[in-house]
């Protein structure tokens, strides 16, 4: 059997294989082990433009244009628009194999992909050892988000940031229908910061194994510091704080299942 030619590029396509661009034009899980060739093939347009085939040389690359979630094939080929910071335009891609995401990508493409809806799960009992997770979380949350912001985004590409913020917040955002306004009102505002400090963690922990430094806080080295609200959301508790008093809501109407103040949650750590 004749070997493809070129180098090996990666493309993102829609989980049933057809492309993001229309959704309905190339399938790439059908022409694996084939050469697929662009219908309408015009590199004249320019490496934007549907007149080429769009492959990158990192699959994180390939997330312009793309999102969780996703198919993902190694495809081999060569450019007729050169390589540019993000992708290479074809008029044919080789259709290698098919890869699990979840196997290639060094992030949690798995957690990204299946976010947990804190919400959409059962109230636990309140125990020690939730109190104590809620402590941890008070002592770390204002560092939250520039931390995490910071760290991801000098360590992967914009557009996997762009994509996995976008996707653990789709999983939460039915809160905004769910959640009795007699809740929120009781909370006022700040809810909402809670609510998008605890996005901002689980963000990050998407990306906890290929991070071991995360800035502006003190942790051990490997140790995501964020993981408190984390191991909360898993439970099915969502924290939040107006200035004042620390709550956990539970449920789809986000009812407050504990209530307390920062004394209550003194020594709960040791």
């Amino acid at each position: 059997m004749q070997q493809p030619k070129g180098n090996t590029y990666y493309k993102l396509a829609m989980p049933s294989g057809w492309d993001f661009f229309t959704g309905h034009t190339v399938n790439y899980r059908d022409h694996i082990g084939k050469t697929l060739k662009h219908p309408n093939p015009n590199p004249a347009l320019g490496i934007c433009s549907p007149g080429v085939l769009h492959a990158s040389d990192d699959a994180n690359k390939c997330f312009v244009g793309a999102k969780i979630p996703c198919s993902l094939y190694e495809v081999k080929g060569t450019p007729a628009i050169p390589h540019d910071h993000e992708k290479a335009g074809f008029t044919e891609l080789h259709i290698v194999r098919e890869i699990d995401p979840a196997e290639h990508f060094q992030w949690n493409y798995a957690k990204a992909a299946n976010p947990v809806n804190p919400f959409s799960l059962p109230a636990p009992e309140i125990t020690d050892d939730v109190i104590r997770l809620l402590a941890l979380w008070s002592s770390v949350q204002d560092n939250v988000w520039r931390s995490v912001q910071n760290s991801v985004q000098n360590s992967v590409q914009n557009s996997v940031w762009n994509n996995v913020l976008d996707s653990v917040w789709y999983s939460w955002r039915s809160v905004q229908n769910s959640v009795q306004n007699s809740v929120w009102s009781s909370v006022q505002d700040n809810v909402w910061y809670s609510v998008w400090y605890s996005v901002w963690a689980n963000v990050g922990a998407i990306f906890a194994d290929v991070i071991t430094g995360w800035k502006y806080i003190d942790h051990e080295l490997g140790e995501y510091p964020f993981q408190s609200v984390v191991d909360l959301g898993e439970m099915g508790l969502v924290p939040s704080f107006d200035g004042k008093r620390w709550r956990l809501h539970a449920g789809p109407s986000a009812a407050i299942v504990w209530e307390g103040t920062q004394s209550d949650l003194k020594g709960a750590t040791l």
